[in-house]
């Protein structure tokens, strides 16, 4: 979509050293998908890259517009990508869009809203305000809705193109001092639950999912459970599982903490808790396994920006610090690439991706010299060919 809006900065793109063709094997050849902020930048939308994952060398490919999609997820086939359009004044909403025949371009783009309008118009525009997270279960997509405590719930095509709103379950108690705001969601390894973290209420909600379920009788997720109490002011961020399906880690924004838990049949037992955030900058932001299971990776910004990395021991689940890894400004969101080789990191107020190579016997991270020049990225995202 409108790919002659993005051919000026190929130039720019591909003017560091590490961009360059390669005659990698086809297997190392992916796609690198990267959501931004367009508010106060440059950036049109979502980037489309040619990543080699066994050199760490990029290529821009195309791009399509869109307005703040903060975060991106691929659907389970690899034929789409949803996004959210993280705004709280009434603009906010969801994103779908086709990847065509070569993965080379998003086409077909859906916008829909993820609040329903009513006679209280200013109520409604809280209830889907900042949509930070977004992720697929069966025939519908759900967002994260930070400052409106909420997830909307929007019903697939079957050609997987945005349909309508379903649902909206929001969490705000009037009855409590503080305010939800609810910031991933993930399913479990089976895909039986949701899970769903809310920052404001120091919790984790669980929900049984239906990713079957279609039509307007049934509901995909359902029957909400509160799955994890966490400390008063600890701020539950972003939850991720162990490859293995054995574990579950939390990172909590606000006191930089780590938690670890045991996963069995929907339940999650807290088994240790362990600082992160060596800045102490109250403000932790993503964590992620290494695809081998053997390496834990946090990011944490506002006070010495970086990630903390930790050693998982296979057994229990528990972690050990090994290293911390100062990035640039501002690392929000961060992903490994699937052979485990390069950790990119979005550093949202320096413009740049930066790419790691990986030790993958120590977990310990090199800086490539030249990351990837973008304006305010959030998100980035994998997908294999």
């Amino acid at each position: 979509m409108i790919k002659k809006l993005f051919l000026p900065l190929l130039a720019c793109f591909c003017s560091s050293p590490v961009c360059s063709q390669t005659t990698a094997a086809q297997d190392d050849n992916i796609k690198l998908l990267v959501g931004t902020y367009t508010e106060g930048g440059n950036s049109q939308g979502i980037y489309l890259f040619n990543f080699n994952q066994s050199t760490g060398t990029y290529q821009l490919v195309s791009g399509a517009e869109a307005h703040n999609p903060s975060f991106i997820t691929l659907s389970k086939d690899k034929k789409h990508v949803y996004a959210v359009s993280e705004y709280n004044d009434g603009r906010q909403g969801i994103y779908s869009f086709r990847l065509d025949e070569d993965k080379n371009q998003l086409i077909n783009p859906v916008f829909l809203k993820n609040y329903t309008e009513t006679k209280d118009k200013a109520d409604d525009k809280k209830t889907g305000g900042d949509p930070c997270h977004i992720r697929q279960v069966g025939h519908h997509v759900i967002t994260a809705n930070y400052t409106g405590g909420s997830m909307s719930v929007a019903e697939l095509t079957d050609k997987g193109e945005l349909k309508e709103l379903k649902k909206v379950f929001s969490f705000q108690n009037k009855a409590s001092e503080k305010v939800s705001h609810i910031h991933c969601i993930i399913p479990s390894p089976d895909g039986l639950h949701l899970f769903a973290t809310d920052l404001g209420m120091d919790c984790i909600y669980r929900f049984d999912a239906h990713p079957e379920a279609q039509g307007t009788t049934n509901q995909v997720i359902d029957n909400i459970k509160m799955a994890y109490r966490g400390k008063q002011g600890s701020g539950p961020r972003h939850l991720t599982f162990h490859p293995n399906g054995k574990y579950a880690y939390l990172i909590n924004e606000l006191n930089g903490e780590a938690v670890v838990f045991a996963y069995q049949g929907g339940e999650l037992k807290e088994v240790q808790t362990i600082m992160a955030d060596e800045g102490k900058g109250g403000g932790s932001a993503d964590i992620h396994v290494s695809p081998d299971g053997r390496f834990l990776y946090a990011s944490h910004r506002l006070k010495k920006d970086g990630l903390s990395i930790f050693t998982i021991d296979t057994t229990t689940g528990k972690i050990t610090k090994v290293g911390y890894q100062k990035t640039a400004k501002h690392p929000r969101n961060f992903n490994i690439t699937p052979n485990g080789k390069f950790l990119l990191v979005a550093g949202r107020d320096n413009n740049v991706i930066e790419i790691f190579k990986r030790n993958e016997q120590t977990g310990k991270l090199k800086k490539i010299k030249k990351g990837i020049a973008v304006s305010k990225p959030v998100c980035v995202e994998f997908l294999t060919l």
